[in-house]
């Protein structure tokens, strides 16, 4: 079972990490509502749409591995981990440590073969392409994706991780969908280092809170 603070938490890591979703899709998400289609907000709306549904996808297969494996150390040690990539996911979004940089780099083998596809979809002339663009680009190697990723693994079946990288994803709309309109305002604000150091201050507490600190504590008394 899960509560709704683990769905609060990971609609915040979306709000919080859209800094980094503005650096990695906002030029995408720009390039569409500059499209010639008829309804442009309709476009970047089934664009994020995509997107949102390739998180939960990827929630939802990752979750069912993840699964197979819950059980006593082990399960112990994938909590644990879960909990330090969210620290590791702050750290990067505060600009104090770049080492999920090598994670994204595991990624761009899977993006090679993606990326071909997305590509013949731009520039988007219609509401399907921009939907299809989401789906594709949904796959973009991301640290913060991966991060909160394994983080929402550690839940208790496929549906319940693919509903929280859901929530993940709505975190993420409001900048993705307001990126476009006021581009150099909003990236502005979210470049500017205070904003990114108490995300990541925030996102680094989501952490240490996830923690299984008392089978942490008798782990280590042992």
């Amino acid at each position: 079972m899960f509560d709704n603070l683990n769905l609060v938490s990971a609609f915040l890591l979306g709000v919080l990490g859209s800094a980094h979703c503005i650096g990695m899709c906002g030029g995408i998400a720009s390039s569409i509502a500059l499209t010639q289609t008829a309804n442009k907000t309709l476009s970047l709306l089934l664009y994020n749409i995509g997107r949102i549904a390739s998180y939960a996808l990827a929630g939802a297969i990752l979750g069912a591995v993840d699964f197979l494996f819950r059980y006593g150390a082990m399960e112990m040690a994938l909590r644990t981990f879960a909990a330090f990539m969210l620290v590791a996911m702050g750290l990067y979004i505060a600009q104090w440590w770049r080492g999920l940089t090598k994670v994204e780099a595991i990624g761009h083998k899977l993006w090679r073969f993606i990326s071909p596809a997305a590509s013949r979809l731009l520039p988007v002339k219609n509401l399907k392409q921009a939907f299809l663009l989401g789906i594709f680009w949904g796959w973009l190697p991301c640290g913060l994706v991966y991060s909160t990723l394994i983080w929402s693994s550690a839940a208790n079946s496929s549906s319940t991780s693919a509903l929280l990288m859901l929530f993940f994803g709505l975190g993420t709309l409001p900048a993705m969908m307001t990126t476009s309109l006021l581009a150099t305002q909003l990236q502005g604000l979210m470049s500017k280092r205070i904003s990114q150091q108490v995300s990541g201050s925030v996102i680094i507490l989501f952490g240490l809170y996830s923690m299984p600190w008392p089978a942490i504590t008798k782990f280590i008394s042992l």
